[in-house]
């Protein structure tokens, strides 16, 4: 799949500037087709409309004539990993040894032991590619002591409102006792 999709960006390439590299243009001849090219929306190779500018179409003359159609093919990306193997490695035991930790958590020990560790996202993503990314943690079950059984099982009420407004209620009994509420816990209203 992969080849066959350089192979199609390879041919749109060309047909782009298959009239370009005719040696029987003139530089001035060559010169008017690169500006229209550069100035004309194509279609890409998988459908897309894409505008080419006139440095790529340069470079891609400069490839067809050192190496022909196979100089105009894409070739993959040779990445080779930065981070030691041994760092990773020693990332994936503490995460082994404790599967709760997070990526942020093996990276703070990793400072304090080594002195230095890969990024965050590094880290999670090797976490990820092992499979050791903990699943995201579930909302505990809520109860709690504001918690009932049945509609009008609890009440709450603001007891330090009635003294800061100097009000008085019939149901004084719901107020404790305490500092500037011992008229109401003895019934009367101020």
């Amino acid at each position: 799949m992969r080849a066959e999709r350089a192979r199609q960006v390879a041919l749109f390439r060309y047909r782009l500037i298959q009239d370009v590299v005719d040696p029987a243009l003139s530089t001035r001849q060559r010169g008017k087709l690169v500006r229209q090219l550069v100035a004309a929306e194509h279609d890409g190779p998988f459908g897309d409309k894409v505008t080419v500018g006139r440095s790529t179409i340069d470079r891609w003359i400069r490839w067809w004539r050192t190496g022909g159609f196979a100089a105009l093919v894409p070739r993959p990306a040779q990445v080779s990993p930065r981070t030691p193997a041994e760092v990773l490695e020693m990332a994936a035991g503490l995460k082994r040894e404790n599967p709760a930790r997070t990526a942020t958590q093996v990276r703070r020990i990793m400072i304090v032991q080594t002195g230095w560790a890969p990024s965050l996202r590094t880290l999670q993503r090797h976490f990820e590619r092992l499979g050791l990314a903990a699943a995201p943690p579930q909302a505990p079950a809520v109860f709690g002591r504001f918690e009932a059984d049945r509609p009008n099982e609890l009440w709450t009420g603001d007891a330090l409102c009635r003294v800061r407004h100097k009000a008085s209620y019939d149901d004084c009994f719901v107020m404790p006792p305490g500092r500037g509420n011992r008229a109401f816990a003895a019934g009367g209203g101020v």
